[in-house]
C-alpha cells in the first residue's frame, strides 16, 4: 500500500442498517443460515483458545470443492473484501493503471487508488471485450459477477475469452465473485490459468456478514505471491470452522438459488409497475426511480420501517435505488413502503435457519 495514496484516500459507502428496528433492503445478505452453524461456531469458540492452524486444511478442502478447485489453490481471507486487497497489493504498483467497471463495487476504485496506482473507468457491460492493445496498458483488469449494483452475470465463455487476452497483454484480472453463489454458475477458479485471481465472500449466501470469511483462488506465481503476502492466522478459528462447514451445505445453497429466483422474478414484476427495473442474477435488484426524486422515495420506505439502497453513490448512477432481495414476508413489506403490491404466493421454504 502507497503511504502518500492513504494519506489523501478516503472511505466509500455502502449498505447495511445499523438500526435493529429497521428492515435491511440496503444490503445484500441471505436472511437464512445452515443449520447447525450455533453449534459449530459454540465449539469452534471454545478452541479459540489457541492460535488457528495457519494452514487452514478444512476450510481449503471445503472452498476448493465448492468453486472446483485444488484445496492448494485456495487463499484463506477475513471476507471477500480482504481477498480484493490482497490480490491487488501483489499485482499493482505506484503509477500502474488498473482496468475498473462502472458503476460497480465502489471499493475497486478506492482499494487500486491505495496501492498508488489509477482506476481506468470501463462502463461494466463492456470491459469483457478490451482488447489486448488496451489490455496492455493495465497492470490489472476487474470483473465483477454478477455486477454489483446492476445483478447481470458476465458470460462464462466471454469472461474466459477475456482472461486469454489478459494473459497475452501481461495483465492481471481479478475476477469477484461474492455472488456468484447465489447462481448456478461457474466459477472462473475453473480456467486454472496462471493470469486468474478470483475473491469469494461466503457472507452474502450464508447470510453471515459479520463472520468475515472468504477467500481468493489462484495459481502458478500468483499463488505463490498471495500464500506469501496473506496475514498470519487470517481467519480466526470461529470464521474458519463456520466457513468450511456452510460451504457443505449443499441442500441450503439449493433452496437459496431457488428461493432467490422466484422472490426476484416476482418483485421485479411488481417493482415494474412504478419505477424501471434492471433484469437480474443477484439477488438485488437496481431501480431507476425516474423523474421522482431518490431522497423521497428513500424517506418515504424509511418511514415505513424499510431501509434501501442509494445507488447514486455508484459511479454514473444519479436516478436509482438498490434493493435487495430477501424472504416473501419481508419482500412484501418492501413493496408496500415504495407504493406497490404483489398479491402472489410462494414456498418459502428453506434448510436453513432465518435470523
Amino acid at each position: 500500500m502507497d503511504p502518500d495514496s492513504v494519506r489523501t484516500g478516503e472511505r466509500v459507502p455502502h449498505g447495511g442498517e445499523t438500526d435493529r428496528d429497521i428492515l435491511d433492503f440496503s444490503a445484500n445478505t441471505n436472511p437464512y443460515t445452515p443449520d447447525g452453524v450455533e453449534a459449530v461456531y459454540a465449539d469452534a469458540l471454545e478452541d479459540s483458545r489457541r492460535y488457528p492452524d495457519d494452514d487452514y486444511p478444512e476450510f481449503r478442502a471445503a472452498a476448493g470443492e465448492f468453486v472446483g478447485c485444488e484445496a492448494e489453490r485456495v487463499i484463506p481471507t477475513p471476507g471477500g473484501l480482504a481477498a480484493i486487497r490482497l490480490a491487488l497489493e501483489v499485482s499493482l504498483e505506484p503509477g500502474d493503471e488498473a482496468l475498473v467497471p462502472f458503476p460497480s463495487f465502489g471499493e475497486y476504485a478506492r482499494e487500486v487508488r491505495l496501492q498508488g496506482a489509477s482506476p481506468r473507468f470501463v462502463p461494466h457491460d463492456e470491459i469483457l471485450a478490451a482488447e489486448r492493445d488496451a489490455l496492455e496498458d493495465c497492470a490489472l483488469a476487474i470483473v465483477c459477477t454478477p455486477n454489483n449494483p446492476t445483478g447481470d452475470a458476465a458470460d462464462p465463455d466471454a469472461l474466459a475469452a477475456f482472461a486469454t487476452r489478459c494473459g497475452a497483454a501481461g495483465t492481471t484480472l481479478l475476477v469477484d465473485e461474492a455472488f456468484l453463489g447465489f447462481t448456478d454458475l461457474p466459477s472462473a477458479a475453473r480456467l486454472e490459468s496462471e493470469d486468474v485471481i478470483v475473491a469469494r465472500s461466503l457472507t452474502k449466501l450464508f447470510g453471515l456478514p459479520g463472520l468475515r470469511a472468504g477467500f481468493a483462488v489462484a495459481t502458478g506465481e500468483r499463488r505463490e505471491a498471495l500464500e506469501t503476502a496473506r496475514r498470519a492466522w487470517s481467519l480466526g478459528t470461529p470464521a474458519a470452522r463456520v466457513g468450511a462447514h456452510c460451504l457443505r451445505r449443499d441442500a441450503f445453497v439449493r433452496e437459496t438459488r431457488k428461493r432467490v429466483a422466484g422472490e426476484r422474478e416476482q418483485m421485479r414484476e411488481a417493482l415494474a409497475s412504478r419505477f424501471d427495473v434492471r433484469p437480474s442474477d443477484a439477488p438485488y435488484l437496481l431501480c431507476d426511480v425516474g423523474e421522482r426524486d431518490v431522497d423521497s422515495v428513500i424517506a418515504a420506505a424509511r418511514a415505513d420501517g424499510v431501509a434501501i439502497r442509494d445507488a447514486r453513490t455508484f459511479r454514473g448512477l444519479d436516478s436509482h435505488v438498490r434493493v435487495a432481495v430477501t424472504d416473501r414476508e419481508s419482500n412484501d413489506r418492501l413493496l408496500a413502503a415504495l407504493g406497490v403490491a404483489d398479491g402472489s404466493e410462494s414456498d418459502d421454504s428453506s434448510t436453513g435457519r432465518k435470523h
